[in-house]
């Protein structure tokens, strides 16, 4: 396959195969390679429109009877923490993050097969071995940072690399409109902290703080339990038909309406 740059990406679409999200469904993708120096600028286009960031590829479904998968952004100048979401901002007071180049180790590839073997046992990663992980982590020709949680030590927040547990990790671009969260992963034992959810609204502070207006969370699945979180950050806009449109969260039963 050429993987050369010329003036215009070159798209691809692969073979038909079992949908991950939906039992019963088959997914196809269209992809594209995001090499040379256009990479970063071709990948802030294509995040807006719909695709999704894996090493060097650049992929969006493209299923011939489903559209299920709706891309999501979080719009972060607007977001505010729910109760719930406060509750577990609260918990990790005690975590502190470290953005880093992303070079991948072995104590990070040590958690995430820990994070694999716990939640997902089947699937396209779930035999990923050390350099699988080491290619997903340094394959990329655009602004990429891994970003580091780790419970505080004493000293933590002054040292250039605080040590103590590493307890989550994120691998997330950083392109001119917003952050998008390429893939995170953490320890699937400390339940009560919700690390997921940390990350998430770790990430929107940080495009806050950068001034950037959206979270990429890439895309959600309506009844698949895997994507039932993303919903949950909100404003949000959900890529449609005629572009960007804001979400509305179906009313609660016996919610007053106007």
């Amino acid at each position: 396959m050429n993987t050369q740059t010329t003036p215009s990406p070159q798209f691809y679409l692969t073979a038909p195969a079992a949908c991950p999200y939906l039992p019963g469904q088959m997914e196809r993708k269209v992809f594209t390679h995001l090499v040379g120096p256009r990479a970063r600028e071709m990948n802030d286009l294509l995040t807006q429109g719909g695709f999704r960031r894996s090493q060097n590829i650049a992929y969006r479904p493209a299923c011939e009877l489903c559209r299920s998968c709706i891309s999501v952004r979080i719009l972060t100048a607007e977001f505010e923490a729910t109760r719930s979401m406060r509750r577990v901002l609260a918990a990790n007071r005690d975590i502190i993050a470290t953005a880093l180049p992303p070079q991948p180790s072995a104590e990070q590839f040590s958690l995430f097969r820990r994070y694999l073997d716990h939640r997902h046992q089947t699937g396209g990663m779930s035999d990923m071995t050390a350099l699988d992980y080491a290619i997903m982590v340094e394959d990329t020709h655009v602004q990429t940072r891994i970003i580091e949680y780790r419970v505080r030590v004493a000293g933590d927040g002054i040292a250039d690399q605080p040590q103590g547990t590493l307890v989550a990790v994120a691998l997330s671009d950083v392109m001119s409109d917003g952050l998008s969260m390429v893939y995170s992963f953490y320890d699937p034992e400390l339940v009560p902290r919700s690390l997921g959810t940390y990350v998430v609204l770790d990430h929107v502070n940080r495009a806050k703080l950068l001034g950037l207006p959206h979270v990429y969370l890439g895309y959600w699945v309506k009844g698949s339990k895997k994507m039932g979180y993303k919903t949950r950050f909100l404003p949000q806009e959900h890529l449609m038909a005629q572009g960007w449109e804001r979400y509305a969260p179906p009313a609660l039963p016996g919610a007053l309406t106007e």
